[in-house]
């Protein structure tokens, strides 16, 4: 069974749901003629690996974007990382100037 599903056709464990060409090939498909069950075995494995074949660019697509995803994310905490310090050194600044602004006081 397809385990990750496609845009297409997406994974359903409906049985009147599910596309037969996705799964195990059976005698009803072929006629009176039914192959073997090393016949079916060898369809199968061919319809599963074109399946996963026609996978890989899905799959390379949707690790692509988890790794834009993972970036975007980590550019995001750098910023407010960076905004964080840049408010801190202004607001050491402004803790100075009133330190001076009352020892100045103090003093006069």
């Amino acid at each position: 069974m397809n385990v990750f599903g496609t845009i297409d056709r997406p994974t359903t464990h409906d049985p009147k749901k599910q596309d037969p060409t996705m799964h195990r090939p059976t005698a009803e498909l072929f006629g009176p003629e039914a192959p073997t069950r090393d016949a079916f075995s060898a369809i199968a494995s061919r319809q599963n690996r074109n399946l996963e074949m026609q996978l890989i660019p899905e799959a390379l697509a949707r690790a692509h974007m988890h790794e834009r995803l993972r970036e975007a994310e980590s550019e995001r905490r750098a910023t407010r990382l960076a905004a964080a310090r840049r408010m801190q050194r202004r607001a050491e600044r402004a803790s100075m100037r009133a330190r001076r602004a009352l020892a100045m006081a103090v003093m006069h």
